[in-house]
């Protein structure tokens, strides 16, 4: 008779020593290139709409999804990025500059491990579903706004406030680029409508491929990667451990907080979501310790 394993183990050591089987593993692997697919180019819009460069959100996708899935507490759960954060995440950028965001990143990485050994995983059961809906969809209507400039082709500076962004962009309606408002218009029905009706393919990958391509062969005059970024530098993220501004710990604690227990909420609820669907049950515990590990390792690559 074999022991049980220990609760707190990560669950792929627990999946990888319960009788993980090839046949698994290609349908693991099927999924993981399916999620990655669609998590790069998240990445890269979310990095973008953060006032960051592309490749951030590539290198944060790459390292944290590694981590979260190799030491977390959910079979069928892949760290990655959620839009969620992209207002708290622009706001530090836009007051503390880069290294500002290093620094809360880090700090809520370790309140995600405090959290994570204190055991406070499951109190997330507890916190009604009105509260995570009406936040949730706060939180779309802000994201909503920081994209509006974009998907009107407008080149003007805009507010961080959301009444001021909103006038501002009011006030410029003449200014609007056809190609791009055509282009986000038919790219935003496309992601309708395909995840409507077509449900094995992703609409984001869809979305991405036609909307490049529909680009290039009409010669819109639109904004790319290249344009803005100067495209995306190759090879891997290089090690360093960022610039330490202790003035700001206690600037940035609250924000930290936020990040923590937002980070929390949303991978916990998602994870609940994917153990009805798989027929399993996650460690909530195990899951946070992973994100703050993640979240502290992350900065170290930029």
């Amino acid at each position: 008779m074999t022991k049980p394993l220990p609760e707190w183990l990560p669950r792929s050591i627990q999946t990888l020593t319960s009788g993980y089987t090839p046949a698994t593993f290609f349908t693991d692997l099927i999924a993981g290139v399916t999620v990655g697919l669609v998590a790069l180019p998240l990445a890269m819009a979310f990095a973008i709409a953060s006032g960051l460069t592309p490749q951030a959100g590539i290198y944060c996708a790459i390292i944290t999804g590694f981590i979260i899935s190799a030491l977390g507490g959910s079979r069928f759960q892949i760290g990655g990025p959620t839009g969620a954060f992209v207002v708290v995440v622009a706001g530090i950028v836009a007051e503390h500059g880069i290294d500002g965001l290093f620094m809360c990143t880090m700090m809520a990485g370790v309140i995600l491990l405090v959290m994570g050994l204190a055991g406070t995983g499951s109190a997330v059961k507890y916190i009604p579903r009105p509260v995570i809906i009406g936040f949730t969809n706060g939180i779309a209507l802000v994201i909503i706004s920081t994209q509006l400039r974009e998907f009107l082709g407008l080149t003007i500076d805009v507010p961080g406030e959301f009444i001021g962004r909103i006038e501002t962009i009011g006030a410029h309606l003449d200014a609007v680029s056809l190609d791009s408002l055509a282009l986000g218009s038919g790219m935003l029905l496309l992601l309708i409508v395909w995840s409507r009706y077509v449900k094995r393919v992703p609409a984001y990958i869809v979305a991405l491929f036609v909307g490049t391509l529909a680009s290039a062969a009409l010669q819109l005059d639109v904004a790319t990667v290249g344009s803005r970024f100067g495209g995306i530098p190759s090879g891997l993220p290089v090690f360093k451990i960022p610039e330490s501004r202790p003035e700001l710990v206690l600037t940035l604690l609250s924000p930290a907080v936020t990040v923590a227990v937002l980070g929390a909420i949303e991978s916990l609820l998602s994870a609940v979501v994917a153990d009805r669907m798989g027929g399993d049950r996650h460690n909530p515990n195990t899951e946070l310790f992973a994100q703050g590990v993640a979240n502290i390792v992350s900065p170290l690559f930029g």
